[in-house]
């Protein structure tokens, strides 16, 4: 079976070979691709980290990677807030809409098919991430450059390299210890 590092690497190696403008596209593609593999949070988990950001009624909640869709369900139906749900897989954006058509949830959370990178973040109250430690530090210009004074940032299990939690919290599910990482913005740098 092949790591990803090494399919990552190959990739690298093969666009050298190519036009400057191809070996970008192609190095960004992986990288779009590859910033986290869809593994749903244990249904424990989402809870504790909506309870630990503290969303308000109407605050407006963003899961980036969001796979099933199921922490803005719950932020949704649990907090009352709104959601924006951005996920990269077309199978899982249908799958998600289904579910929310179901709910009857269409007015309260909006799916966006696409690159979390390109995602418009500056309405987000609170974002939510299970994504990988190197994933966080490539995301980390964008939440800095986006986010307002205030806004929360929770990332499940992986650390925002350089950021100090304002809250940590430990949950246990599905047979091991989960944390939880809580972060608020402060004001920007003029």
């Amino acid at each position: 079976m092949t790591s990803v590092r090494s399919v990552g690497g190959l990739l690298l190696l093969a666009a050298l070979a190519w036009p400057a403008s191809w070996q970008l596209h192609k190095i960004r593609q992986f990288r779009q691709q590859s910033l986290a593999p869809f593994v749903p949070s244990p249904h424990a988990v989402v809870e504790k980290m909506l309870e630990a950001a503290a969303i308000k009624p109407g605050e407006t909640v963003y899961d980036l990677g969001c796979g099933d869709g199921r922490i803005l369900i719950t932020a949704v139906r649990k907090y009352r807030a709104r959601g924006v749900c951005v996920e990269l897989s077309p199978d899982l954006v249908r799958k998600t809409r289904e579910e929310i058509r179901r709910l009857g949830l269409e007015d309260r959370i909006q799916v966006i098919e696409g690159n979390l990178l390109d995602a418009d973040l500056r309405q987000a109250d609170v974002v939510t991430l299970y994504l990988l430690t190197s994933s966080n530090e490539i995301l980390k210009p964008k939440l800095e450059s986006s986010l307002r004074r205030g806004a929360r940032v929770v990332s499940h299990d992986f650390i925002i390299p350089g950021w100090e939690a304002v809250r940590v919290e430990k949950v246990q599910a599905s047979g091991r210890t989960h944390t939880i990482y809580v972060y608020t913005m402060p004001p920007k740098k003029h």
